[in-house]
């Protein structure tokens, strides 16, 4: 073997023993590793520097255990100068002193790293985490593993975190510094943001911006195409396919001359969909002015006619949009961007379905966030967090509407509804005992539990939300709880880790 392969067997940044790694063989040269601090204080960079193809994966804890771990990443390339394997390595809380290791495998062979340490930093002084409470109201139940990734709304001028990522003890394990609306997890293990400059961006855990698309963009490519409307502002949500399209939500508005109950020019406000490829053009586009009743405003009137607050792809290629203006969730024909754009049901009331049992109030009302959690045939079984607003009960009366009405209150629910009888079933509800108003988020976790955030339970003071997990039971106990102090969670819920196919359990 020549000096030059000794060297590097025996010089770099670790050390490998020839007889367990083969750099006798005269064929390989094993990689060599270091552990460098990344833009984000919390994320680490685990620096492989190898010759030839190989897969890896990275360990960390606060001691050796270790205890979690990253996907495990392939690097195809061959370089006789070497390529360097760059794996983040994020879910780390500031200030602490974290053990990791990397697994590395190759055509012909194996190793596992030295430790290495790393110390995280601190957060920036310029922002605050938000004030975080967890208990555990039923000590004998474990809450399901994951952690909570937090879209936060912070009051005016205020500098709380907004996109962040907390354990289940509340400590914050990951964030962004700047304001979005929401932060989503992405199949590749980035995020995507909506931000509050009207901006959708995907960056990777160190926050490095991978893919930037403008409000003005946009706009550029609906005029381009031939499109007859504006996009104000991007809002409330974020589709990222597998095809590398984003699909988002847009405000648009459009005057109507002496509507009924609303003499004179009025300017109502309405929601646009466009589907943006990787280059940032836009190759399909929906507006609900061609296909909703502008004269259909049931509870909060004009000019907010719509505002549609979330995005859901289904398994057949098409979208659902919640209306929470209507209280519709409406499937949308897109077929994969083929689509003519109608509006194939309304689910709700006055929809198109019907609820088995026929009471009113059972149906959810000002709704957010729809979640597919099963598909068979015609069926589909859904998750909505029932805001509540102006909710109908059986006298055909709407809570909130006078003072002698019935007070509104909101559930956590889960429907099954079947699109060849177009009937729709309340299969499980849960009501916390209090009025949320606007918000929230709801899914099914790995443990059969439901997670529901409450974005501003009523009473309770303002910048305030709630996130609760309880059994999917007749009656459901409380499992966990988080409350939030200080900003307002428009989306909360559990994520198995912060990479994809991966859960960490502790």
């Amino acid at each position: 073997m020549s000096n030059s392969r000794v060297a590097l067997c025996l010089s770099g940044l670790i050390v490998i023993m020839l007889a367990s790694f083969g750099c006798g063989a005269g064929n390989y040269t094993p990689p060599l590793t270091a552990v460098a601090a990344t833009s984000n204080p919390l994320v680490a960079s685990y620096n492989i520097r190898h010759f030839q193809p190989l897969t890896s994966w990275v360990e960390f804890g606060t001691d050796t255990t270790y205890g979690r771990e990253t996907s495990v990443i392939t690097d195809s390339v061959t370089a006789p100068d070497g390529h360097i394997l760059r794996i983040l390595v994020a879910g780390m809380k500031p200030q602490t002193t974290y053990h990791m290791r990397a697994h590395v495998d190759w055509s012909g062979g194996s190793f596992i790293d030295q430790d290495h340490t790393f110390t995280t930093g601190v957060l920036p002084a310029s922002l605050v985490p938000p004030g975080i409470t967890v208990t555990r109201p039923t000590p004998n139940l474990s809450p399901s593993p994951g952690v909570e990734l937090l879209s936060l709304i912070a009051p005016a001028n205020s500098n709380v975190l907004q996109p962040v990522v907390v354990d289940l003890q509340g400590n914050v394990v990951w964030y962004y510094p700047l304001g979005a609306f929401p932060v989503k997890t992405m199949l590749n293990g980035h995020f995507m943001l909506l931000l509050l400059d009207g901006h959708l961006r995907e960056v990777d855990l160190a926050g490095t911006t991978i893919r930037d698309v403008s409000l003005a963009q946009v706009n550029q490519s609906l005029q381009k195409n031939g499109y007859s409307f504006v996009i104000l502002n991007f809002t409330h949500d974020v589709l990222t396919l597998p095809n590398g399209h984003w699909i988002t939500i847009g405000l648009i508005s459009k005057n109507f001359t002496d509507l009924p109950g609303y003499p004179g020019t009025t300017n109502v406000g309405a929601d646009a969909l466009v589907d943006i490829d990787p280059t940032g053009n836009v190759v399909w586009a929906w507006s609900s002015f061609d296909h909703l009743d502008v004269n259909r405003h049931p509870y909060f009137g004009l000019p907010d006619w719509t505002h549609s607050n979330a995005l859901a792809y289904t398994s057949d290629g098409n979208l659902l949009l919640s209306t929470r203006a209507q209280s519709w969730i409406l499937k949308i024909d897109y077929a994969n961007g083929t689509g003519s754009g109608n509006v194939l049901w309304k689910l709700g009331e006055d929809g198109d379905f019907t609820l088995l049992g026929g009471d009113p109030s059972q149906w959810f009302y000002a709704q957010h966030y729809p979640n597919i959690l099963n598909v068979d045939g015609s069926q589909t079984t859904m998750a909505v967090y029932d805001d509540g607003n102006y909710r109908i009960d059986s006298d055909g009366i709407a809570c909130g509407s006078t003072t002698s009405a019935p007070a509104c209150y909101s559930r956590a629910t889960i429907f099954q509804i079947d699109e060849s009888t177009n009937i729709a079933t309340l299969l499980w509800q849960y009501s916390p005992g209090f009025y949320s108003f606007w918000g929230g988020s709801i899914g099914e976790l790995s443990n059969g539990d439901v997670e529901f955030d409450s974005s501003e339970p009523f009473p309770a003071a303002p910048a305030a939300s709630q996130i609760t997990e309880v059994t999917q039971t007749e009656n459901p106990q409380t499992v966990w709880q988080m409350t939030i102090a200080g900003a307002n969670a428009y989306r909360g819920y559990r994520i198995p880790s912060l990479y994809p196919g991966v859960t960490w359990l502790q």
